[in-house]
Parts: C-alpha cells; sequence; structure tokens
C-alpha cells in the first residue's frame, strides 16, 4: 500500500508535447480524448490490483507450490524491491523513450510475467515471475500520469481526468482484494496473475490507437547509481530473510548485509559524481527534509506487513476462504478511502500537516498494537474488525501528509526526482518490512503456534510506524500558505 503525488513524473514539461512523428496519433487521439484517458485509467488500476490481488493468495500458493513460510515473503518483496529498483530510473527511460512507448513496453513485459508467473511450476519460477512484473511496473507507471496531462487540456477537462484518476487508483485496492478472493476460490491462485494477460493487451492495443506520443527528452541515465542501490536492496532483504531460517551468524546472512553496506556507501560516491543521479543525496542532508522520505520507508514497513500477516491469519487460523479474506479487509480499505478522500482538502487545510500526520501515526501504531492481541480464539469481529478500521482512517491520514511536504520541498525542477524517489522509498520499506517481521514469525511460530507468531510479528511492526512516528513529532512541519490563500496540502494523493 503505497502513495504517487499527482505530478507528471518528467523533468521537462517539454516532453508533455506531441511529437512530429505523432502526429497522426496525436490527431487521431484529439477525436477520441475519452478513450485514452480510459487506456491510463486501466493501466494505472491494472497495476495498483496487484499490490492487493496476490496477498489474498498467498495461503493457495504456499500450499500449491509448496513454499517454505520463509520463502512465501518472496512473492511480495520480489515484486516490490524489482519496482522500488528500477523506479528511480524508469522517469528518465519514459522521457528518453516517449511515454507511450515506454507504458505499452512496461505492460508487455507485466502481461509476459503474469502469464509465466500463472503457469510456475514452482517456487522459483514464480518469484523470478513476480520480478520480471515488478520491471513491467516500474517501466509504465510514470508513464500514465505524463500520458493524461499530455492528453488532456489544462482546466476543467484535467481536473475530471485527475479525479477519476485518484478513483480509480484509490478504488484497486478494493477490487484487487474482491477479485483476488473470487479468482483464488473459483478458478485457482493462477488466475491472480493470468487476469492481467487480456487486460493488458486491451492497454497496448488502446494506447496505440488513442493516446499522442510525447516529446522526446534527451538525458543521461545514472545505470550505475540504479544497480547499485538495486544490489543493496536486495542484499538487505535476503540477508533479513534468510536469517528467519538460518540464523543470524549463517554465511550467507553475513554476506548479504555486508554487500547492502558496500552498496550503500558505493552509491553514495556514484551519486556525488553523477550529473542525473538516480538518488538526490541532498534529499537526506537535513533531517527535515529527510523525515517525509524515511516515514515513507517505515510506514509502509508496518502496512506491508498487516496485508501479508493477516491475508495469513483469516485463511490459516480463522479458516476464511481466499474471497472471505478479500472481504475481511474491505473495512480497512473503504476507512483509507473515505480518509484520503478528506485530508487533503478539509483536514490539511484545517489542521496543518503536523498535527494531522502525528495524529494518523499514532493510530497506526494504535492499530497494529490492537492487532497484536490476537491470539487462536479470537474472531474477525473481535481480533480483526476494530484494528483494520482504526489502520485504514490512519494510513489516510499519513501518507497524505508525509507525500506533501516531501513534494512541497523538491525543488521544481528536481519533481520527477522526489516522484521517483518517495515511490523507491514505500516499495523498499514494504519490502524489509516483510522480510524483518517473516523473522519474527518463524521463530515465534517454532514455539507458540501461527496465530501468536501472526500476532507478535504485528506487534512487532508497530516498531516501525512508531519510529516515523518520533522523527515527524520532532521534524515535521507545516507547509505554509501561498500568497493567494492555497497550499501544497491540497495536492490529491493517490493510494496504491
Amino acid at each position: 500500500m503505497t502513495t504517487t503525488e499527482l505530478s507528471p513524473d518528467t523533468a521537462s514539461t517539454a516532453a508533455l508535447r506531441p511529437t512530429a512523428a505523432a502526429e497522426r496519433p496525436a490527431r487521431r487521439s484529439l477525436r477520441t480524448p475519452a478513450l485514452g484517458l480510459i487506456v491510463v485509467f486501466i493501466t494505472q488500476l491494472m497495476l495498483v490490483v496487484d499490490a492487493s490481488i496476490v496477498n489474498v493468495a498467498l495461503p493457495d500458493i504456499q500450499k500449491e507450490l509448496h513454499f517454505s513460510p520463509t520463502d512465501l515473503s518472496w512473492v511480495v518483496t520480489a515484486y516490490a524491491l524489482a519496482f522500488a529498483g528500477l523506479i528511480l530510473l524508469s522517469g528518465k527511460i519514459g522521457s528518453i523513450v516517449g511515454a507511450r512507448l515506454a507504458l505499452m513496453v512496461g505492460v508487455g513485459l507485466f502481461i509476459v510475467a503474469s502469464a509465466i508467473g500463472g503457469f510456475a511450476p514452482n517456487p522459483e519460477i514464480l518469484v523470478a515471475a513476480r520480478v520480471l512484473q515488478g520491471i513491467g511496473a516500474a517501466i509504465a507507471a510514470p508513464s500514465t500520469l505524463v500520458l493524461l496531462v499530455a492528453n488532456t487540456t489544462e482546466g476543467a477537462s484535467r481536473a475530471r481526468a485527475m479525479s477519476l484518476f485518484v478513483l480509480a487508483a484509490g478504488s484497486g485496492g478494493a477490487i484487487g482484494l474482491i477479485l483476488g478472493g473470487f479468482l483464488t476460490t473459483s478458478f485457482g491462485w493462477e488466475w491472480v496473475m493470468f487476469v492481467n494477460v487480456p487486460i493488458g493487451i486491451l492497454i497496448i492495443a488502446g494506447a496505440a490507437l488513442f493516446l499522442r506520443e510525447t516529446e522526446r527528452v534527451p538525458a543521461r541515465l545514472d545505470l550505475g547509481g540504479a544497480a547499485v542501490s538495486t544490489v543493496g536492496m536486495v542484499g538487505l532483504v535476503y540477508g533479513f530473510t534468510r536469517a528467519a531460517s538460518h540464523g543470524w551468524t549463517d554465511v550467507q546472512v553475513l554476506v548479504s548485509f555486508s554487500v547492502a553496506v558496500v552498496a550503500l556507501v558505493s552509491l553514495i560516491f556514484i551519486e556525488r559524481r553523477h550529473v542525473s543521479p538516480v538518488v538526490q543525496l541532498h534529499f537526506f542532508s537535513r533531517m527535515r527534509t529527510a523525515t517525509p522520505l524515511l516515514g515513507m520507508l517505515l510506514v509502509p514497513a508496518g502496512m506491508f506487513g498487516f496485508f501479508y500477516f493477516a491475508a495469513l491469519f483469516t485463511q490459516n487460523v480463522l479458516g476464511f476462504d481466499p474471497l472471505g479474506t478479500g472481504l475481511a479487509l474491505l473495512p480497512f480499505v473503504a476507512a483509507m478511502l473515505i480518509t484520503n478522500e478528506i485530508a487533503p482538502r478539509v483536514i490539511l487545510p484545517r489542521f496543518g500537516e503536523k498535527v494531522v500526520g502525528v495524529v494518523g501515526l499514532s493510530g497506526m501504531v494504535v492499530g497494529l498494537v490492537w492487532l497484536g492481541q490476537m491470539n487462536s480464539a479470537s474472531t474477525f469481529f473481535s481480533g480483526i474488525l476494530g484494528p483494520a478500521i482504526v489502520l485504514g482512517i490512519s494510513a489516510g491520514l499519513t501518507f497524505a501528509p508525509l507525500t506533501s511536504i516531501a513534494m512541497d520541498q523538491a525543488p521544481k525542477d528536481e519533481v520527477s526526482a522526489a516522484s521517483s524517489l518517495l515511490q523507491g522509498m514505500q516499495q523498499l520499506g514494504g519490502s524489509v518490512g516483510v522480510a524483518v517481521l517473516t523473522t519474527v514469525f518463524i521463530a515465534v511460530t517454532a514455539i507458540s503456534g501461527e496465530a501468536r507468531g501472526i500476532s507478535t510479528s504485528l506487534l512487532i511492526g508497530a516498531a516501525f510506524p512508531a519510529a516515523a512516528l518520533v522523527l515527524f513529532a520532532i521534524w515535521g512541519r507545516r507547509i505554509p500558505v501561498r500568497a493567494d490563500g492555497t497550499d501544497d496540502s491540497a495536492a490529491p494523493v493517490v493510494m496504491h
């Protein structure tokens, strides 16, 4: 569950103009602007749905492909790591080759990976497919808003398109839960992968017919920075995951953490020298500017853990089928959507980002601690419903101020870099969170059983938003109101 600021993921407004070579598609798309926007909305919806649709199928995937409890976490983290590793680079790729082409290539890779995943005969093939899905999603994701802006005119029509875009992204979580539960229960877990294939084919065809290409802008790619950052993230997550089953003194665990440290140090040196780094180090030069980014690392660490372990608890402990799990998590999604819709327009302007963020982070801590009280005798109503609603409201209150502050403090020529970094931090945080909490889960389950392992993991997971709460309480701020009476807190936020 992540957020994305609604700003075009390109550093140059020139990239929003149609190219001369794309003049014919431009004229065609102008005659059918609604069809082009539908393509954008469906693309965004597909990418958001995939973030939740797999969670519901995890217990069935574990049983049929014989995943170990430790390795099962890679179904989630492999996708998130690939997304996080490439999203820092993919916005620039889109500006170089054109946003429409980047979207088509990304979606093409995504549907090929989905087909491979659906036919996967073993855990290794499925995890590899999830990596490819993450790469495809990272290539396509930054182009959605760029194409929305390029294929609308400024004013009321663009505002309506933005509202529909937010609706598509916001509803994706709920759709993913219900669709994933229905497909898994009715046809098998494979269909949470296969469903992307026909949708993706329609997206590619629609993009070719109804979307106009954006102007290509030359840029230098920081391949070294992207590669080193990805190696570091994989090393960190692999170390935590392997430690769950092999202990902290295992040679591969120690090597993985060592590689992560070396990669991080190397990243600093590479980024200092590159003219267009994937990671703008000055964002982390002061705690005031680093805090919202660190918050976006810590908050998803707890929220990914909630979805991961809630799916295991409802099916393995409560005995729900996948569709029941999807319906059980809808109160969280509903509470989040309602709050996320109200917060940027009503709550933030009145109370400010710091107050709202502190309240939201406090609610996350309370919700996860509350979930940590579950046991084998808990029911949906006594163990999950209340905490899920609290977590949903808290997520809606938290992501908006963190996103607003992070984007507000970015220089105008670095909005694209800030947006990509924000998304990368979210995915990395989710991966690390699941890896760390899986370590706790395996250790406690071996002694006290699965129900206690899940509840303890969620209880420990509260430490992530608690750390973000401390940082935000100290260094969070309110965005100053501009001369026209508005502030950037009113910018809409998309919940992924």
